[in-house]
């Protein structure tokens, strides 16, 4: 089976989705359900790095590629989940080619990156430094997020930076950056949304979005459109969904 960098890279398709509960156990499920990779949230949920390291290992070694979307472009913060185990970062508000040069430079060691060489969980506690290196230049993944309209306009110079594997969609704050956070159907927001599906592809470079309900119709409209790199819901949601769904059975049920 291909890498998720090998997948993304020829034209293919990857299915993933949000890790935000601190449950090894649900990252297993997920992972076990065949999720080509599952990303840890250290953006919007209340996820520490210790917590993220322990839903990377069992998302791992169930068979998901674990990834990590940081809570900031921050060189440091890249250095330690790369450490801790993640095979990739996902980029939040990534707005400028500088800002994506940034990241990549962040997750690679000298010569093509400035990232500070140790030993953790990734290089096999030290046992497997240069393996680690090697695969390191090979296959780790850099997905950066278009969620402001200022990443709109420079869209082009950002996905043609080196080293930046796809990007993924932001929808909540693309429409917040227009004054109208969550307002979809606003006319601003379908217009910046209609741009990045025309610029984006162009790229070549993996297009990504993140469908947040877990509503299989609406996915495959996404898929048709041309996405690769796609979150189907979070953890919690889907959770949700399934309990309340549930109970409206029970609810309907009782009424008869």
């Amino acid at each position: 089976m291909a890498s998720l960098k090998k997948t993304l890279a020829t034209g293919g398709h990857a299915l993933g989705s949000w890790l935000t509960l601190p449950s090894p156990a649900i990252a297993e499920m997920m992972a076990r359900a065949g999720y080509d990779w599952l990303a840890c949230d250290l953006e919007h949920a209340s996820l520490d790095l210790s917590q993220c390291a322990e839903l990377m290992r069992a998302a791992s070694l169930a068979g998901a590629e674990p990834m990590v979307r940081l809570s900031a472009n921050d060189p440091v913060l890249i250095k330690r989940v790369m450490d801790a185990g993640a095979n990739g970062i996902i980029v939040p508000m990534v707005n400028s080619a500088e800002e994506a040069a940034t990241a990549v430079a962040a997750m690679q060691y000298p010569p093509r990156g400035n990232r500070g060489v140790g030993l953790f969980r990734a290089q096999g506690y030290g046992a497997t430094f240069q393996e680690y290196k090697r695969w390191l230049a090979e296959e780790a993944v850099c997905i950066v997020q278009i969620e402001h309209i200022e990443a709109v306009r420079n869209l082009e110079s950002i996905l043609a930076v080196d080293g930046v594997d796809g990007y993924i969609i932001g929808p909540y704050d693309l429409s917040a950056s227009l004054g109208v956070p969550g307002e979809f159907d606003r006319p601003e927001v379908r217009a910046a949304l209609a741009e990045i599906e025309v610029k984006g592809p162009k790229s070549g470079k993996a297009p990504g979005i993140h469908l947040v309900e877990p509503d299989p119709v609406v996915f495959r409209q996404k898929l048709e459109l041309g996405y690769r790199f796609v979150a189907y819901s979070l953890d919690f949601r889907m959770l949700d969904v399934a309990c309340r769904a549930g109970k409206d059975v029970f609810e309907e049920y009782l009424k008869k």
